[in-house]
């Protein structure tokens, strides 16, 4: 997996928002779409912060109003990125260190230009990996 880069297992152009979309229009969005977590960006397509499940489970355990509340107010803005030519095994390593299922890619000319999930990983795995015999 060392020669294997972030570009080839990305999901390319990730569900985003903007820090000021209302909790519940994104939770609509991510329902919507069956994903797990939307980016959210200014108007140049940078990060600004992601918004993912784990959010929406605070959310609901903190008992706070869903309406009118603001993406950016649950959002995490120290967001750990990887780069398209980072190699996933480092992207990998990261993730699990760090115990987090998303992580955006960007370019610093384009913005975020996609992410990289367990699920991405786990469909890479589950076709290049034979199963062993019983």
């Amino acid at each position: 997996m060392d020669d294997i880069f972030v570009a080839r297992l990305m999901t390319p152009d990730p569900t985003t928002v903007a820090p000021d979309t209302l909790v519940e229009e994104a939770a609509g969005i991510m329902l919507d779409a069956g994903i797990g977590s939307v980016v959210a960006v200014d108007d140049d397509n940078h990060l600004e912060g992601i918004l993912t499940t784990t959010d929406f489970v605070r959310i609901v355990a903190e008992r706070k109003p869903k309406d009118q509340t603001a993406v950016s107010t649950y959002m995490t803005t120290d967001v750990v990125t990887a780069d398209a030519q980072d190699s996933i095994r480092d992207v990998a390593d990261e993730m699990m260190e760090q115990g987090f299922h998303h992580m955006p890619v960007v370019d610093d000319d384009e913005g975020v230009i996609g992410i990289v999930t367990t699920t991405d990983l786990a469909a890479y795995l589950s076709h290049v990996q034979t199963p062993s015999p019983s």
